[in-house]
């Protein structure tokens, strides 16, 4: 079996503004991508689930490795387990809550909370606040984070 990938996911959430944005690198067999997003008039669970169901939409069929400093990203697998155990389902963002559900279906992923110091996790903690920013001005968006840009992510 070969080795999981790697995905490091990151948000950034403004209560007052009500903006929010999320940045992920992923490393796997392939070589190393990476995407940013954002939106305006979101709340934190909601752009943790935006960013959790881009940063599994792009992983392969493989098993994923999710790295986070975000707590809120981290809880995302436990409360879908606790919804679906209890039925005591979301009652917000039903639509992102459906693609987290579906996504973490599709492959085993292991949620791993790690320090917001290490290279890659800082990486995407910038891209998720540059993300945050341009959400902010411009509404929402999500697109590629630049090559050029991913060789400084400390992946290997």
């Amino acid at each position: 079996m070969s080795a999981p990938a790697r995905i490091w996911l990151e948000i950034s959430h403004h209560a007052a503004f009500r903006v929010g944005g999320w940045a992920f690198v992923r490393a796997d067999g392939v070589g190393v991508a990476g995407h940013a997003g954002g939106d305006r008039r979101i709340s934190a669970e909601r752009t943790a689930l935006a960013g959790l169901a881009a940063a599994l939409a792009h992983a392969g069929a493989g098993p994923v490795r999710l790295e986070t400093a975000s707590a809120l990203v981290a809880a995302i697998p436990a409360r879908i387990r606790a919804a679906e155990a209890s039925e005591d389902a979301p009652a917000e963002d039903l639509d992102l809550w459906a693609q987290a559900m579906r996504a973490l279906a599709a492959r085993p992923v292991e949620v791993v909370r790690v320090g917001s110091t290490a290279q890659p996790t800082a990486f995407a903690a910038a891209w998720a606040e540059l993300a945050r920013d341009r959400a902010k001005d411009k509404g929402s968006f999500a697109s590629a984070i630049p090559k050029p840009n991913l060789a400084k992510a400390g992946v290997g």
